[in-house]
């Protein structure tokens, strides 16, 4: 069973602002295509481990970014991942 979690934002330009900012910070996360678990649409997400995903939160809002959506995905091989909707609001 292995945990993965996402960040996804309301646009690629928030996206790739993330992916500036956080390497600025040296966080440790990779730019992805959104799974199509969260989503069947086209866009980024952000993937970080779950540990990491309040801390990643609070650094991009510190610089004020627009954030869509988190999620935990548990993902077993080749079976649908389960896909789990977080509530990190303060």
């Amino acid at each position: 069973m292995a945990y993965s979690c996402y960040i996804t934002f309301p646009t690629t330009f928030f996206a790739i602002r993330a992916e500036s900012i956080l390497k600025k910070e040296s966080a440790v996360f990779k730019m992805v295509p959104v799974p199509r678990s969260i989503s069947s649409s086209c866009g980024t997400a952000l993937r970080c481990k779950c540990e990491d995903i309040n801390s990643i939160k609070d650094t991009l809002l510190q610089y004020e970014l627009d954030l869509e959506g988190f999620y935990r995905l548990k993902e077993e091989g080749f079976k649908t991942p389960i896909v789990e909707e977080l509530d990190l609001n303060d």
